[in-house]
């Protein structure tokens, strides 16, 4: 084994735990210390607190954990890239066996880490969460099943597997992970493109420490957006279905209207029937257009390198 080798074995962790922040100056510490009490002496762990250019001070309060303890590391982000974006800037670092993912809001329980990474080493390669009972609000609750349906439908995910926020995965998974450049980031899409072998553990849901969530209708739609759009050609085809259905359609309101009027000369073709049918027609055509002006456009800033994240500040990295 030479220098480099043995230098690389030293500084690889064993569980890595990648937390985003935003909007969490009250919640981070408990979150933090929690982790930290339930981890077993005998396991080299790290924190990795990415701060999505929060509008409090939650910055400073990464720094204190960081000054206390060199197991915990922190990422300032110079804007709020998302979710998304944070967890892409802190897996560049990771060099573990096993990688957590969660939340800065105290929902995730601590003592859940362990029961994630006793799961994978059973062979899998990502294990979600999957919570019976969310303390969540009926919104969250309806994009998150909406998101779960999208990823079976479009990219493959098991039927029977529950996506959510709080999950393990191995290390060669974020290895894979790390070539991810694109600058509209949905990890749970890339990840279904690496492996299938996922399974789900059960698990308790809490409520908020404080606060609410982040993310609103906005967010929740761009999120939704980037799985849609970024992996699946399947939209461009429903589009093309849509052509044809409604080209159909025209041409069957079309040969009706001839019909009806050889066999009844004296009918007057109807003003509201016809603006109905272009009303129709249109809205269909604008609704393809603006589906392939956002393929062109996820393109052209493809193309112009635009970055997932770009970091202003670094602590014990």
């Amino acid at each position: 084994m030479n220098e480099l080798e043995t230098i690389e074995n030293i500084e690889k962790k064993y569980i890595s735990i990648i937390i985003p922040c935003y909007n969490s100056e009250k919640t981070i510490n408990k979150v933090v210390n929690e982790i930290i009490k339930i981890m077993p002496n005998d396991k080299n762990f790290e924190i990795i607190l990415v701060n999505d250019n929060s509008k409090d001070n939650v910055w400073q309060k990464i720094e204190g954990l960081c000054e206390q303890n060199n197991n915990i590391r922190g990422i300032s982000l110079a804007r709020n890239f998302g979710q998304q974006a944070a967890r892409m800037a802190a897996i560049q670092y990771v060099k573990a066996d096993y990688i957590i993912f969660m939340d800065d809001d105290g929902q995730h329980p601590a003592e859940g880490i362990m029961k994630l990474v006793e799961k994978a080493k059973e062979g899998y390669d990502i294990v979600y969460a999957r919570f019976t009972h969310k303390q969540t609000s009926w919104f969250r609750k309806v994009g998150s099943d909406f998101n779960t349906y999208m990823t079976s439908v479009l990219m493959g995910k098991p039927k029977e597997i529950k996506q959510s926020s709080f999950f393990c995965v191995k290390g060669f998974v974020i290895d894979a992970l790390k070539e991810y450049k694109s600058p509209f980031p949905y990890i749970f899409g890339y990840l279904m493109q690496i492996t299938r072998n996922i399974t789900n553990i059960d698990m308790s849901h809490r409520a908020r420490i404080e606060g609410k969530s982040g993310y609103n209708f906005t967010k929740m739609l761009l999120l939704w957006l980037n799985g849609f759009i970024g992996f699946s050609v399947v939209p461009l085809r429903i589009a093309s279905l849509f052509g044809i259905l409604s080209s159909a359609i025209g041409f069957v309101l079309g040969l009706a209207s001839v019909i009806r009027k050889l066999i009844n000369p004296t009918i007057v073709l109807g003003y509201t029937s016809t603006i109905v049918v272009v009303l129709f027609m249109g809205g269909i055509i604008l609704l393809i257009l603006g589906l392939f002006g956002e393929y062109i456009g996820r393109i052209l800033v493809t193309m112009n390198k635009v970055p997932q994240y770009i970091i202003r500040n670094k602590i014990n990295l």
